[in-house]
């Protein structure tokens, strides 16, 4: 993944095509994922998974690519948060509650609702401030601890079941298809507590290494600063000797000053 420390500035078409570009492809991959495979639990194969993974990975990239100014985005936040809200309470839930009544099957539902969680409250956090790294970091943490396995262990641990099929802890794990799709074989129960382990170690590796690690094993220097980048921290600076605050005050909504970003180009498979 790459933590991409461009500010955000520009104003115009063209200073947000990436953002634009993005943001069609990922709509146009989740078009293709939800309308051209079958809306069931199983995963044939490990290409199945990834393909459902590409409108993900777009939409996260396109949350970071945003170059909107701190005040643009706090006013779309006013209409996509509730949007995301709306999509979550009206869409999800009703579809949930209909599926449980008439004992059918909502687990495509959830399985589709929870990378859905994730993109809002990583788009929450970008309109709120947060950086293209800080969104990339989130976005791909989160996707990392769905993916982990730690859903099936809680299946299995916080709920008191009597059933001899799910206690003690199956030896196999049969139903984790994302596991199998990835080792070539149903999990056994120490492979799954491996996996959620090392899913959990990753996710947190993420969240946590400083920029210059992944500098370092991307075998990348320092990112250069932008063009217009440094007029506009001269022009912050002045304007905050101005108005009597630091390069480090708050503006108005309490936030960081806009135009700030604590990731530099980084990048990392995650």
């Amino acid at each position: 993944m790459e933590f991409n420390g461009m500010a955000d500035t520009g104003t115009g078409l063209r200073a947000h095509r990436t953002f634009i570009i993005i943001t069609a492809l990922a709509f146009a991959a989740a078009g293709a994922v939800w309308f051209g495979f079958p809306h069931q639990k199983s995963i044939p194969n490990i290409w199945v998974l990834l393909a459902k993974l590409v409108p993900f990975v777009l939409a996260v990239e396109a949350i970071a690519a945003m170059r909107f100014s701190l005040a643009v985005r706090h006013k779309i936040a006013r209409v996509a948060v509730p949007l995301c809200f709306l999509v979550y309470f009206a869409y999800f839930v009703p579809q949930i509650f209909f599926a449980a009544a008439n004992e059918k099957s909502f687990y495509y539902l959830v399985l589709t609702l929870t990378p859905f969680l994730i993109l809002a409250l990583t788009l929450s956090h970008r309109l709120g401030g947060g950086t293209p790294g800080g969104a990339r970091r989130l976005g791909y943490a989160m996707i990392v601890l769905q993916l982990s396995g730690l859903e099936d262990l809680a299946f299995l641990t916080l709920n008191p079941h009597t059933d001899p099929a799910w206690t003690p802890i199956p030896e196999v794990w049969t139903w984790a298809d994302h596991m199998t799709v990835r080792l070539g074989h149903p999990a056994t129960k120490y492979e799954a507590f491996a996996l959620i382990i090392v899913h959990v170690v990753v996710a947190v590796l993420i969240l946590t290494l400083p920029d210059r690690v992944w500098r370092k094993l991307v075998g990348r220097g320092k990112a250069a600063p932008v063009s217009g980048e440094s007029s506009q921290a001269s022009g912050s600076a002045k304007a905050d000797a101005a108005s009597g605050t630091d390069s480090h005050g708050a503006d108005s909504h309490g936030a960081d000053s806009a135009g700030t970003d604590e990731s530099p180009a980084v990048t990392s498979k995650g």
